[in-house]
């Protein structure tokens, strides 16, 4: 489990070697309040720059102070308005690159459009064109956290580095939940499975994946292996040839692969965004006699109306981390702890800025975490 150690920790404050400037791209108080709490720990104040919008919606970035030969550190979290967002931090990371800075590395805690990164039929691959736009504006370097697919890593031409939450939300756990030896892992559908045995591995948990209808919506139907378009009829190919054809997919009934009676469920997921399989996983889990159910991902969109279905559900609890803002859903619905992860993104710029390894944060991670 990732755990600074009390003395390296306190030594955090003013060690930065000079030269490094710490921006938040935009004016949203949760961005600001997770910019500012990083700046404090790290012994250095926050980049004086101006982001707004003007009267026609175009987005306007004012760097006020010298930026040349500096570290430049952009923190980013994606607010409702995503769009806007993106081109918050494109256009700053352009200010900063025709402002000469030595390095312009962004802290994109959560990385936008991370679910459209497959081929979806005629669609296209949205992540792959965000990270270009992004290595084009001047980025240098990327620092975010629980990347949907790891795979996206691929699309940059820049350093990444993908940190983990698990470790805070194990932490959690282990802490929060007094019972916490009496539960199961649980992974909603089996494309959750490596994070579900991830965790009860590190617990010493057992595990239970649920299996049927209530899978995920992303599943094999919608991908990039259905784009040709299907033949109408078989004279439209050539007779000679005999092409066998995939048989469709049917959904099972919906099954529990392990035992949940008379324990406490703990869902895990990467991101929660639209919550109605969430809802499913927990009506069942409490068919099968699970007497109460978490769930815990790193990412809270929690889109729509899901503080109020959250609310009205089964769940006891939903634990998410801060790399997205999610207090106006705290207000409506409270199930919705938070858990704080400015810790390791403030420990990951004072590592790139100093020049030093960042093996360290990445103990005990295998391949399949």
């Amino acid at each position: 489990m990732f755990c600074v150690p009390s003395t390296e920790f306190g030594a955090i404050m003013n060690i930065t070697k000079g030269g490094l400037v710490l921006f938040s791209a935009n004016s949203n108080s949760s961005c600001m309040e997770l910019s500012k709490r990083i700046a404090e720990r790290l012994g250095v104040e926050m980049g004086k720059v101006q982001v707004y919008q003007e009267p026609n919606r175009e987005t306007r970035v004012q760097i006020q102070e010298s930026v040349r030969g500096k570290d430049v550190f952009i923190i980013q979290t994606v607010s409702k308005d995503v769009n806007t967002t993106i081109m918050e931090l494109l256009i700053m990371v352009y200010a900063c690159k025709t402002s000469c800075a030595k390095s312009i590395i962004g802290v994109i805690p959560y990385f936008p459009y991370s679910k459209q990164c497959k081929m979806r039929k005629r669609g296209s691959i949205v992540c792959k064109l965000l990270a270009s736009m992004m290595c084009k504006a001047g980025l240098t370097h990327l620092i975010t956290m629980d990347l949907h697919q790891k795979e996206i890593q691929g699309f940059f031409n820049i350093p990444v580095d993908n940190l983990r939450a698990s470790p805070f939300l194990l932490q959690y756990i282990q802490e929060e939940i007094p019972d916490y030896r009496n539960a199961v892992i649980v992974a909603k559908s089996p494309a959750s499975a490596k994070r579900a045995q991830s965790f009860a591995e590190r617990l010493r948990l057992g595990i239970a994946v649920i299996h049927g209808e209530a899978q995920d919506a992303e599943s094999d139907m919608v991908d990039g292996r259905h784009s040709p378009p299907t033949a109408k009829n078989v004279a439209a190919i050539h007779p000679s040839l005999e092409i066998p054809m995939l048989i469709p997919k049917e959904k099972p009934p919906i099954t529990v692969v392990g035992d949940v009676g008379g324990r406490i469920a703990i869902i895990v997921d990467d991101i929660i965004d639209d919550v109605d399989s969430f809802l499913a996983a927990a009506e069942t889990l409490k068919e099968r006699g699970a007497y109460k159910i978490f769930v815990m991902a790193t990412h809270g969109l929690l889109s729509s109306d899901a503080p109020r279905l959250i609310e009205e559900s089964a769940i006891d609890e939903v634990v998410v981390t801060n790399t997205i803002p999610h207090e106006i859903q705290k207000l409506q619905c409270p199930k919705i702890k938070t858990v704080d992860i400015s810790m390791i993104l403030l420990e990951a710029i004072r590592r790139i800025h100093n020049g030093e390894s960042m093996s360290y944060l990445f103990r005990n991670i295998g391949l399949d975490d």
